[in-house]
């Protein structure tokens, strides 16, 4: 899943050895499938781990990896270079923001990677952004619009004949889509 390089292993032990003896890390990707996917590694105190995290254990250290990333942490790679400055940990990993989803993938992640992948782009042009804020009963998608598309005069044809209609024909088991923006905020509207 995530490979740690030896040189990261060992920046990772001094850090983890001024920190609690039981203490190790925990690494996760933040908003995964989204444009705002961020790869995070932190402190991890004993019961600060997830339930259903997966545990591995390296020299010095065990390393929790939170069950939802780990689609978005295939491929992913932890490196330590050395410089002037000490040095730094740098973390790749190609998939937070568009994994590898099948029909198999949750529902959130096929629905994100439809939205980041084939809806946003064509917003953009207008300065706009869709996003999932959740699910909620009977597979609903609940959307929220931003940039050009808040408050724009065209958001109810760009909902349904745009983003529902894609949303439905690619994520088969979705049932509906809702839109929770506040569309009386009109300042960066495309079409006023």
């Amino acid at each position: 899943m995530v490979e740690i390089s030896s040189a990261a292993q060992k920046y990772l032990c001094e850090l983890l050895s001024k920190q609690d003896e039981s203490c190790g890390i925990r690494v996760f990707v933040a908003q995964p499938g989204t444009a705002n996917a961020e790869t995070c590694i932190a402190y991890c105190r004993v019961g600060e781990e997830q339930e259903d995290d997966m545990p591995i254990e390296y020299e010095g250290f065990t390393a929790w990896f939170e069950e939802k990333s780990k689609p978005y942490l295939v491929d992913a790679t932890v490196d330590f270079q050395e410089d002037r400055m000490g040095g730094q940990l740098t973390i790749k990993a190609p998939n937070a923001r568009v994994p590898n989803v099948g029909p198999d993938s949750p529902l959130e992640d096929r629905i994100n990677y439809v939205l980041y992948n084939e809806i946003n782009p064509g917003l953009a042009a207008h300065g706009g952004v869709v996003s999932l804020v959740e699910i909620v009963e009977d597979n609903t998608a609940v959307l929220e619009f931003g940039g050009g598309c808040q408050g724009c005069a065209a958001v109810d044809i760009t909902l349904k004949q745009g983003v529902e209609t894609t949303l439905l024909e690619q994520v088969p088991d979705l049932a509906a889509v809702r839109d929770v923006t506040d569309h009386t905020v009109t300042d960066n509207a495309y079409y006023q």
